[in-house]
């Protein structure tokens, strides 16, 4: 059995990890009652940070 150091890491820290690489989150949602399916939603979302390299998709807004 081996021992895992076990190291804290601040919530600003992991964001800021996440957001230099980018998270894609997708979901499904359905709403079914009876058998019925009655609301359906699908989730999509890119979240990352904009720099010089990767401009805004607005660009020219400077």
């Amino acid at each position: 059995m081996t021992v895992i150091e076990r190291r804290e890491v601040a919530l600003v820290d992991l964001l800021d990890r996440l957001l230099a690489g980018g998270v894609v989150i997708t979901g499904d949602l359905t709403l079914r009652i009876a058998d019925v399916d009655l609301v359906r939603i699908d989730l999509n979302a890119l979240i990352s940070s904009v720099n010089a390299q990767v401009p805004a998709p607005w660009g020219g807004l400077e």
